[in-house]
């Protein structure tokens, strides 16, 4: 059931952060929406998107409609590669929405990244706040990686992948890996990170002269991503969500509504 948006009587926010917030968009989208005037709060028509806005009691409209909060939606993606996980590029490189086309499902966003030549699993939702627990460094989710590469690395690579390297003045390094096979002239490794630095993994191999050869993300934190086909997507269960939200520490102030159909 879609509600209208709650928050303390009290509280004061910027007004784009509200509206992120709701579930409707992002909070680029909102602060667009601000500036070309399609806010409206308390029918006066508001243009700063750092507004601070008294919730509530304030009424706050979308193109004239009551702003709602939007149910939560949280997917499971398995991205193909060739797209790029951004919601539009401005060179035109299809993007991971092209999955969802025709899906029917309100706004959501990546949580997180795989670049353009990775592969696996990819969450999208439009619960910011969870997404953001889930990628904060500090409540150390695991990201797990089958990783193929060129050459066959010995012990004192994998203790080194361990201990770390600095590229462009940032250290990179992985919380576990694991040789699962090697065969001629390459080799397929299991690996685990706490953070995902921009092309983290790719950049870490390339300095230990192991140029990656195909890059799948089969987990993140407790979820696998099991037997979901290549450019699918499925709702996550509501026992998936709860080990997610354990995972990131995330203390849920909303109840999970489940997806019509399911």
């Amino acid at each position: 059931m879609i509600k209208k948006i709650q928050f303390s009587n009290t509280a004061r926010h910027g007004l784009a952060r509200i509206i992120a917030r709701s579930g409707l968009c992002s909070r680029s989208q909102a602060i667009n929406w601000v500036r070309q005037g399609r806010i409206q709060v308390n029918g006066r028509r508001i243009y700063n998107p750092e507004q601070r806005i008294a919730t509530g009691s304030s009424r706050i409209e979308v193109n004239g409609a009551p702003l709602l909060d939007v149910p939560r939606i949280y997917l499971a993606v398995n991205k193909p590669r060739g797209l790029v996980t951004t919601t539009r590029d401005e060179h035109g490189r299809a993007t991971v929405y092209q999955v969802l086309e025709q899906s029917g499902l309100p706004w959501v966003a990546p949580v997180g990244r795989l670049d353009q030549a990775s592969e696996g699993l990819l969450l999208m939702s439009n619960d910011s706040a969870w997404a953001a627990a889930l990628l904060e460094p500090q409540h150390h989710v695991i990201k797990t990686y089958r990783v193929q590469i060129r050459g066959v690395p010995e012990p004192m690579a994998f203790t080194q992948m361990r201990k770390g390297v600095v590229c462009s003045g940032e250290k990179l390094a992985v919380a576990e890996v694991s040789l699962l096979r090697s065969g001629g002239r390459t080799a397929w490794l299991d690996i685990q990170i706490e953070e995902g630095r921009n092309r983290h993994l790719r950049r870490l191999l390339n300095a230990l002269n192991f140029p990656v050869l195909r890059l799948m993300r089969i987990a993140i934190g407790p979820l696998q991503l099991g037997n979901l086909h290549r450019g699918k997507w499925r709702h996550l269960t509501l026992d998936e969500l709860r080990d997610l939200d354990h995972a990131a520490g995330f203390s849920r102030t909303q109840k999970y509504v489940w997806p019509q159909g399911e």
